[in-house]
């Protein structure tokens, strides 16, 4: 390329990256009211072939689009791609858009190209929000671009404007609406010190029509410290004792993290001179992988003696922000002896002793957690049923029907329950063919009487999801988990083994644990079932009436 052809080849290269840079393609733009402002369309590259190519511009209103036309407005101007604000007012927010086409002789030239998928005309749209300027300040926070610069690097604030720049016969910077003096380059670039943190606003002066506007660009500059610099610091305790033999030789490692210019030093001078014994050593620096330094110092003792035993041998970092020291003390191994050998035995037997206790109490409590909850009813006359407003403390879910196949469950329903909870431990049941009032409407009343109830006590069994009961348990499951005004216990009767017939929502309660009744071994008050279902019902306080050796009527398992 000869050497006359570069300049030209540059000026095109400047004009096309230009045209680029002022071409607005987001959609959503927020421009300040009294500035001049434009939008410009961006040509496809059918456009740039077509150079009579038509472009509409369109304001969209309620009731439609309205085309802009040159003469419309003193304060609107359009040049083609471009459509001029003169300056922008509050009116003008809005949906605009413009639509690229082609002459009607041209068109048939464009026709190859549409059938490859490139539309005839091309259309642009935008949503400008004006927004009003501050009267308190010469700049708009919502228009504020940030920046953060780290201290003592390059502060550089661009008063640049692509579109505007050529018609500003002035540009003046001001920091905090005060004034400054800039470079004529159009660029404030400096070394950033923390007191050059403000807001810094770039006004560019336009004359148009014999009229004088300003267009602004603000940038909110914050001065950060450098990162690469940290605070130094010795690595380990703050005092390390050092076990040492008399005669012997010993070396101290100081260790640690910090900038390039730090230093790390030993203090071992006394009031009468230096040890003749204590030698400090050149050391090292090793830098990390994230830039920062790993110094590391070594302080050699020869021949330790009496008087290098007992005193503090220090270590210290120093830098521009202050100093951090760690000391060494050396003491005479006889003098930390360590831990007799019976005491320590001792103190391990007493350690596992203590461990194997912790265990047998964790375990009994999980077994015995029942026979503890009961204890603690007991003793702190705890009671749940002052102030919830409840009748009974358990409705009673059962087969109703009695046939000869049913009878024992017919009876632990009907009589054992209500002579041992009741008459033993002092609950109130409600009992179906004890409580429900003969002549009323059977569903309400069964649904009344639940939502009365603390619990709901069902007794399974094989025969148990008739339709006499269903309502019960849907009832009973309603209060559960939708009201959460009820806890539902399960007592399996006689072995039933698949529980497919209950309904699938009874998985969802926070404890579905079953109660299984065994008739030998489940006859005493005392025995492990009737404790579990006492554990299950509420708290109430009570007086046992009877023996506690007292049995019940012996039932046959089925």
């Amino acid at each position: 390329m000869h050497h006359r052809e570069i300049p030209l080849t540059l000026l095109i290269l400047m004009f096309i990256s230009t045209s680029e840079e002022i071409c607005i393609s987001r959609h959503h733009i927020t421009a300040v009211e009294g500035e001049p402002f434009y939008l410009k369309c961006c040509p496809s590259s059918s456009e740039h072939k077509n150079k009579t190519a038509t472009i509409k511009w369109y304001k969209n209103e309620s009731h439609g689009p309205t085309e802009l036309r040159s003469g419309g407005s003193p304060r609107i101007i359009l040049h083609d791609y471009v459509l001029e604000f003169w300056p922008v007012e509050m009116d003008d927010s809005g949906s605009y858009s413009c639509q690229m086409g082609c002459e009607i002789s041209h068109c048939a030239e464009l026709k190859r190209e549409q059938d490859l998928g490139i539309n005839e005309n091309d259309t642009q749209a935008w949503k400008l929000n004006v927004i009003r300027r501050s009267k308190n300040s010469c700049f708009t926070e919502k228009q504020v671009i940030s920046k953060v610069v780290e201290v003592k690097k390059t502060l550089q604030v661009p008063c640049e404007n692509n579109y505007f720049q050529n018609l500003a016969n002035r540009t003046s910077l001001y920091k905090d609406c005060e004034k400054i003096d800039f470079n004529f380059n159009l660029n404030l670039k400096k070394i950033a010190e923390f007191k050059d943190g403000g807001y810094y606003t770039c006004v560019f002066f336009l004359h148009h029509a014999g009229k004088l506007f300003n267009v602004t660009k603000t940038f909110n500059i914050t001065i950060i410290g450098d990162h690469s610099s940290i605070i130094p610091a010795l690595l380990g305790p703050k005092l390390t004792p050092v076990k040492v033999e008399l005669g012997k030789d010993i070396q101290l490692n100081c260790s640690a993290l910090l900038n390039e210019k730090d230093v790390v030093y030993w203090n071992t001078w006394r009031e009468n001179g230096s040890d003749p014994n204590v030698h400090e050593e050149e050391g090292t620096r090793i830098r990390t992988p994230d830039g920062k330094w790993l110094a590391s110092k070594t302080l050699r003792i020869e021949n330790v003696n009496e008087k290098n035993l007992n005193f503090l041998y220090n270590c210290t970092v120093a830098s521009k922000g202050g100093t951090d020291t760690k000391s060494f003390i050396l003491l005479r191994k006889e003098d930390m002896a360590d831990i007799p050998g019976h005491v320590f035995t001792r103190g391990m037997i007493v350690a596992a002793l203590i461990s194997v206790s912790m265990v047998c109490l964790v375990i009994m409590g999980v077994i015995y957690r029942v026979d503890l909850a009961l204890f603690y009813r007991h003793f702190t006359g705890r009671d749940e049923t002052l102030t919830d407003g409840k009748t009974y403390d358990a409705f009673v879910s059962y087969l109703k029907e009695c046939r000869p196949e049913n009878g024992e469950e017919y009876t632990f329903a009907v009589e054992i329950l209500p002579r041992v909870l009741e008459k033993h431990f002092g609950y109130k049941l409600c009992i179906f063919e004890r409580d429900v009032v003969p002549g009323r409407a059977v569903v309400d009343e069964i649904h009344s009487l639940i939502e009365k109830s603390r619990r709901l006590i069902i007794v399974l069994s094989k025969s148990y999801m008739s339709n006499e009961v269903r309502y019960e348990l849907e009832s009973g499951l309603h209060e559960a988990l939708v009201e959460r005004k009820i806890k539902i216990i399960l007592i399996e009767f006689t072995p039933v083994g698949d529980f497919t017939f209950l309904p699938q929502s009874l998985k969802l309660l926070k404890s579905h644990r079953i109660l299984k009744w065994k008739a030998e071994k489940s006859l005493s008050y005392n025995s492990r079932f009737w404790k579990n279902l006492l554990y299950l019902m509420p708290a109430k306080t009570v007086k046992p009436c009877g023996d506690e050796s007292e049995v019940l009527p012996v039932l046959s398992q089925a």
